[in-house]
């Protein structure tokens, strides 16, 4: 049965319901008890046992005492112009994550974390800074969806694996997290609107593969060869581009389902045409999107984004050369919205007071 790593109480969001009951039979209680609980924190979004009104008092003061809903607090807040929402939650451990809403008119998508810190390093992102701290658990990555909905006001619709972390080397994590957002007894979510980034694991990109989730892979490439992303993925030592693309090419095959590239635009690192042609090969060989990004910058690091015009430059080459590509919008520019800059953003006021 899941334990919360930090409460040690058993965990509601690490649960199915089947184990839920099976908790809830521990505790002396009926099946039906546990069908209650369910539909409080799954359909309802309740996540205190006090506010669960048709359980008897005393039932609500041992659920309190021996499960854990959510195990987080929420250490900041900031609100960007354009409607993103970004929280900074702390755990009980004192470790801190990030998490995203991103409003649209008729989606709310959420961008959660799934590490604490990250191992990877990428050169030109804020999360890789302070390195690996530790993984999450799978009820940590869903608890986040839980705090968006209540900043947000409103249902989750959407969820991107695109917050701090390498959602595949948190590997059954990732997964337990995905099996309870797209559960019908859980959150619900349709598979198609559940997004899994990764810089490019190859043996975890074909073990993804095997699973019966039919979410969509985005391999987070930004450069379109081996020497430039060596240059901006240390990790890219290890795993080759042809070895990238071979395996997104067996998620492919597996799942039918269409691998996106992200690609984050540097300004004079990879924004040439030369790229540009690069990119559109890669882009051809999978036969898949492209989404270019707009870096969003970071104080610590010496990278800055091209203008508008030049991203725009960039994305008509892409296209002229038959990729079917998009400029997406950096949301939150003005929240701290990159991954890790908000925690980094508050440590640093607290170191320096």
């Amino acid at each position: 049965m899941p334990v919360s790593l930090y409460t040690m109480k058993r965990h509601v969001l690490d649960m199915t319901v089947s184990q839920l009951t099976g908790a809830m039979a521990d505790l002396g209680q009926q099946p039906f008890r546990a069908r209650q609980v369910a539909q409080w924190v799954w359909q309802k979004h309740v996540t205190a046992f006090a506010d669960m009104t048709d359980l008897p008092a005393g039932l609500r003061l041992r659920l309190e005492e021996k499960l854990a809903i959510l195990s987080a607090r929420l250490a900041a807040r900031t609100d960007a112009s354009d409607g993103a929402i970004k929280l900074l939650l702390e755990f009980i451990d004192g470790e801190r994550i990030e998490c995203v809403a991103i409003a649209a008119p008729q989606r709310l998508t959420a961008c959660v974390s799934c590490q604490v810190g990250c191992a990877i390093g990428c050169s030109f992102c804020a999360t890789g800074l302070d390195g690996l701290k530790r993984n999450l658990t799978a009820a940590e990555i869903v608890e986040q969806v839980f705090w968006i909905q209540a900043a947000a006001g409103r249902r989750v619709t959407n969820v991107v694996f695109m917050g701090m972390g390498e959602p595949l080397a948190n590997y059954d994590a990732t997964v337990s997290a995905v099996r309870a957002m797209i559960d019908p007894d859980r959150l619900g979510l349709s598979a198609r609107h559940v997004t899994v980034s990764t810089v490019g694991l190859p043996k975890q990109i074909r073990r993804l593969a095997g699973e019966d989730i039919p979410i969509t892979l985005a391999i987070s490439l930004h450069a379109p060869n081996d020497a430039l992303r060596r240059r901006l993925i240390p990790l890219a030592v290890r795993h080759s581009l042809a070895d990238v693309i071979s395996a997104a090419e067996a998620f492919y095959q597996a799942r039918h389902r269409e691998v996106t590239l992200e690609y984050v635009l540097l300004a004079g690192v990879n924004d040439s045409p030369a790229c540009a042609e690069e990119l559109a090969g890669v882009a051809g060989q999978l036969r898949c999107n492209v989404n270019v990004i707009r870096y969003n910058p970071v104080a610590a690091l010496e990278f800055l984004p091209p203008d508008e015009k030049a991203c725009q430059v960039f994305v008509e080459r892409l296209r002229q050369r038959g990729a079917n590509a998009h400029l997406r919008a950096s949301r939150g520019l003005d929240a701290s919205a990159a991954c890790g800059q908000l925690r980094q953003s508050v440590q640093h006021e607290q170191t320096t007071r």
